[in-house]
């Protein structure tokens, strides 16, 4: 009796201990669903693309991934995935028993390590919290932290973290990215045979990468294959198929240079100094970054950049171009070569713009009094100016003068500086450097005689951005580089809401617009272009020892190209010729698709012929007519002759004649743009 004294307290001992036990382990799991697993991120690369969707360049530290849903992989490569490292997933709470049990067999009739027993989720706890050393304490805690990832998440949750977090080679993370990486397609894309391939890859990406060994990798997705018949979840003749099936690898190659690198730091930086987004979010964090960039614009840009500069050594270039409608940018060019220098010239307000400024004084001229045939002498002048105080003594390009009276189209066309000193003094420095500002030019500025010469520096971005509120006829639109940032999860961070203000009578604009239009035509400094140029375009070439600008537009582009070198050297006089066929060769080029447009005529302008020696009406007797563009109000109202023109005759062609109002010209051109 006693020995059965003796197996009833130890069934009782062991059934104390097993109930101890449990209730130890139920306070544990309790316990474990009460913590909350530690804080990890998981970083995620971010993308900038242009105003079409395209993608412009990607941004990552370390580690290259792209989160996507379970839902955007493809079913095929979750079965592959789940054949050769989990085949029995769905059905555990974190730690598979009997592949313990089966390990261990293995491993002690082989006396060594050969075959584990980590489930997905201990892999993905290890990936996010742990190291990858082989220790006891290591183990235990990856155990633990599987398990309370199971209390806390669905499978089909850890699954898309496992499939979003596993490593690929090749600082590749996450199947999105893995997916383009070796086949240039999305997950969502992958075919059977392409996913037992990429799912054969983190057992050892060094192994079975087909960049490394592709022999290695066909017959590691010949296994991946093998092993999903097994686990039921394809058929043998499936298998035969996708190992025949032949793969398009794509080719492993180094990373691209961004396609607009100027710009790129430009919106880096406005990203984070302005908007607040933080350097870690926009390198790690997937964040999207939709930009107003039109890449074929960009690579024409940089193209007639190359190509114009080629051969010229040290010499650089930078160009803006803006849509003058919304205040976009499409294009920006901060130098000849990004991997050499990376200092954007575009932004830089170092450089003086020369007399590409002057139309800014010109149109405070028209606001106070002046007409296109508002005429002053070119000649060698002394101007005074502080009550008498100072002189200042301008000068022509070369010394040349006309030493005759000329008018404001003559003044812009040939750039001459008499005339635009001569108007800066009379309407007031101070009043253009307010309209500059009204215009989007922010850089310093002194009410000084030499203003109207260009000599205080500004930026490309400035000048394109002054230069398209005239094409948009007087209304400012705040410059715009981002359009709108989403984080990961799609959510928006930032959109952008740029403001539109009119500074400007639009039919002041048009009458500048009309004047700069002959830069481009015989005897203007821009006419050596005038043969590429195949739509109405205007514009103002700008010269200084150093610099050369051409900044112009057109309805629907606002461009500033400055050509000159780094160090204050001097440009030579072809050097000094390079700015205008940029300019033209870009135009021309971005807005080949687009049928020319005639600028719209606003209310308050009107147009008559007038002889440009005396700046009257024109008639019969004065034979070198041509049409003026003037302010409803301002144009002349007597006759080069002191007498009217003849009237029409009954079977005159042409209906009016030289000299009266020149209507029938503005209803022809409203008629073209309407």
């Amino acid at each position: 009796m006693r020995w059965m004294r003796r197996i009833k307290k130890m069934f009782s001992f062991l059934f104390t201990s097993c109930v101890l036990l449990l209730i130890v382990a139920a306070g544990c799991l309790v316990y474990l669903r009460a913590q909350t697993l530690p804080v990890t991120k998981m970083l995620q690369t971010s993308q900038m693309y242009d105003t079409h969707g395209e993608l412009i360049d990607t941004f990552y530290s370390g580690q290259n991934r792209q989160v996507v849903s379970l839902g955007e992989i493809s079913p095929y490569l979750i079965k592959a995935t789940l054949a050769v490292e989990d085949q029995h997933f769905y059905d555990h709470f974190g730690v598979d028993v009997k592949a313990v049990a089966r390990a261990a067999v293995v491993n002690v009739q082989a006396m060594a390590k050969v075959q584990g027993a980590g489930t997905i989720t201990q892999q993905l706890a290890r990936n996010l919290y742990l190291n990858h050393d082989r220790t006891w304490s290591r183990k235990i805690k990856e155990t633990v932290f599987a398990v309370q990832m199971e209390m806390q998440l669905t499978k089909d949750e850890i699954l898309t973290n496992y499939l979003n977090q596993i490593y690929y080679g090749h600082s590749t993370y996450g199947i999105e990215t893995a997916s383009e990486l070796f086949f240039g397609k999305h997950a969502s894309e992958l075919t059977l045979a392409e996913s037992a391939m990429i799912a054969g890859v983190p057992k050892g990406p060094r192994y079975y990468s087909p960049y490394y060994d592709l022999k290695n990798a066909m017959d590691r997705q010949k296994v991946v294959l093998q092993t999903m018949v097994r686990s039921g979840f394809i058929t043998q003749s499936a298998a035969d198929a996708a190992g025949k099936e032949k793969l398009t690898i794509q080719p492993l190659t180094k990373k691209k240079p961004a396609a607009a690198p100027y710009f790129r730091d430009y919106v880096r930086a406005l990203a984070t100094d302005k908007l607040g987004i933080p350097e870690e979010q926009f390198d790690q964090g997937g964040i999207r970054i939709f930009t107003t960039l039109d890449k074929n614009a960009q690579q024409i840009a940089e193209s007639v950049i190359t190509k114009q500069l080629t051969g010229k050594t040290d010499l650089q270039a930078a160009l803006v171009a803006i849509d003058p409608r919304t205040g976009e940018i499409k294009a920006m060019v901060g130098g000849r070569d990004y991997s050499e220098n990376q200092f954007n010239r575009a932004l830089s307000n170092t450089r003086q713009p020369g007399s590409s400024f002057k139309p800014i004084v010109y149109m405070v001229a028209l606001q106070n009094g002046y007409t296109p045939v508002s005429q002053v002498k070119s000649e060698p002048t002394v101007f005074t100016y502080d009550e008498g105080r100072q002189r200042y003594t301008p000068r022509n390009f070369n010394d040349q003068y006309a030493n005759v009276n000329i008018d404001m189209r003559q003044a812009i066309s040939k750039s001459d500086n008499i005339y635009a000193v001569h108007t800066i003094l009379d309407v007031g420095p101070a009043k253009v450097i307010e309209l500059a500002r009204k215009l989007g030019i922010a850089s310093p500025m002194k009410p000084l005689p030499s203003l109207a010469l260009g000599s205080f520096p500004v930026s490309p971005l400035e000048m394109a951005s002054a230069f398209g509120t005239i094409a948009n006829q007087g209304v400012h639109q705040e410059t715009t580089a981002i359009v709108r940032i989403e984080d990961a999860n799609g959510q928006i961070l930032y959109e952008a809401s740029p403001k539109a203000e009119p500074v400007l009578d639009p039919a002041v604009a048009y009458v500048m617009t009309n004047l700069m239009e002959s830069v481009f035509e015989e005897g203007g400094t821009g006419n050596r272009v005038a043969s590429t140029i195949k739509r109405p375009i205007a514009g103002k070439t700008g010269t200084t020892d150093t610099d050369a600008w051409l900044v112009g537009f057109t309805p629907e582009l606002a461009t500033a190209v400055w050509v000159g070198y780094d160090k204050s050297r001097d440009i030579s006089t072809v050097e000094s010729h390079l700015a205008s066929p940029i300019f033209a060769e870009f135009t021309e080029q971005t807005l080949e698709a687009i049928p020319p447009k005639l600028f719209p005529i606003p209310e308050g302008v009107t147009s008559v012929y007038i002889d440009p020696v005396s700046g009257k009406l024109s008639n019969e007797d004065c034979p070198n007519s041509h049409m003026e563009a003037f302010l409803v109000g301002t144009e002349p109202t007597t006759f080069c002759t002191g007498k009217p023109a003849k009237p029409a005759s009954n079977d005159d062609p042409k209906g009016t004649p030289k000299g009266q109002n020149g209507s029938w010209w503005n209803d022809i051109k409203r008629w073209w743009n309407d």
